[in-house]
Formats: structure tokens, sequence, C-alpha cells
């Protein structure tokens, strides 16, 4: 029976029925494709933002990740509870990546308007999870993606306040936090329609920005011995 309740969580959540219907035979092909790669060396791990290097980002997809054993794990509306329900349900389980890069939260923001230090609070648990589950895993931490076109609007200001919580959580040894939203942003911290669309998710062409952005962290963290 599906409840993505987190122990330890001060959030809770239960799914729709119509959004279980495609959430779980989501998880189901996701456990499928892991267990028949053999290999996985790089793990994106997030909602839709993630899910989205499937489609609007899958050119990007085929030409820097395809080649290093790397699977996706983002999912269309998942929260923070989310993740930790598929953590606990077996998509890490078997695989010992070189790295992991988790994207999550803003849903946590944009959906309920959590406060930050909770939705802080959830990826801090994802992160104490990847650490009992993948013990030998780097873990690259993205900041929240900005959202909203101007910078004062409530869902940017929220984010930004994430931000600045989870980026004290890396240790750069283990987990390592990197905040990429300027490369979205115009001078003045504006995002603009033709970046996202919704002010939320990055366009098709922002894939290749996204991939470059994070490029030369992703490439020294996988080749990287440091733990």
């Amino acid at each position: 029976m599906f409840s993505p309740h987190p122990t330890n969580m001060p959030l809770s959540v239960k799914l729709e029925p119509q959004d279980a219907i495609l959430w779980l035979p989501r998880h189901e092909e996701k456990l499928a494709e892991k267990n028949a790669m053999g290999r996985v060396d790089l793990v994106f791990l997030g909602d839709s933002i993630t899910q989205a290097w499937e489609k609007e980002g899958a050119e990007v997809w085929e030409t820097f990740y395809k080649p290093r054993h790397a699977l996706n794990l983002g999912f269309n509306g998942d929260r923070t509870e989310h993740v930790l329900w598929r953590l606990e349900h077996g998509e890490v389980a078997d695989i010992q990546p070189k790295l992991l890069v988790l994207l999550i939260g803003t849903n946590n923001s944009g959906h309920r308007m959590d406060k930050a230090e909770d939705t802080a609070l959830g990826v801090k648990r994802i992160l104490e999870v990847l650490a009992e589950k993948l013990p030998r895993t780097k873990i690259l931490l993205l900041a929240l993606f900005p959202r909203s076109a101007k910078p004062t609007q409530k869902l940017r200001v929220l984010n930004e306040e994430v931000n600045q919580i989870i980026q004290s959580y890396a240790d750069d040894k283990r987990v390592f936090f990197l905040n990429i939203n300027s490369h979205f942003l115009d001078k003045n911290g504006r995002l603009i329609s033709d970046v996202m669309n919704d002010f939320l998710h990055p366009n098709a062409s922002q894939y290749h920005v996204f991939a470059k952005a994070i490029e030369s962290n992703l490439q020294w963290l996988m080749e990287t011995d440091l733990l």
C-alpha cells in the first residue's frame, strides 16, 4: 500500500489516486531500469526538473550522461517526502554510483508553501538516508532553482531561504553544494520566459546550460576518490 509518510519528518503527504496511477508505475519502471543497467555510475535524483532530462533535456542527456552510465530518478511533482519513500523502497538498492546529483524541494515550496526550515529538514533527511544506503557515493547537492519572474516574489524568496539553509549541509568530503542559479537569471535577477516558460521549469534550450554549469564539478567528483 502506498504511504509515503517518512518518519522523523514534520510533513505529511497523501498521493491523490489519479497521481498514484502515474507515480507508482514509474517507480516500478525505474526499479526495472536500474536492475537492467548492471552498472550505474551516476544518478540524478529529484522532481520534474530532473525527470525532464528524458524529454526537454534528452539530447543533452545522450551526450553528457548516457556514456557515464547514468540513471534518472526524477519524478514529476515530487517533494522531499516522496523521495524518501522511493529511497526506502529500493530505488538505490544494489548500486553504488560514484556520484548522485540531488535537486529537490521546490514542490514543497510551491505546492504547500512549506516553511524553509521544513523543506530543508526534508533535504537533510534525504542526505542522511543516502549516507546509509550509498556510503561510497558522493553527493552534488544543487540549490533549488529560481522560480517566479521577479526576485522579490514569494516563491523565489522561499526557495532562496531554503538554499541558505541547505548550503550548510555540504562538508566538501562527501556532500558538495553548488548554486548555478545565476546561469538562468538576467543581470537584475529576473527570470524570462525564454529561459523558463512557466518561471519554474527550464525550457529545452536550458538543459545544455544546466549541463555545462555543473560539468566541471561533476567531472571532478566522478574522477576523484575522496571517500
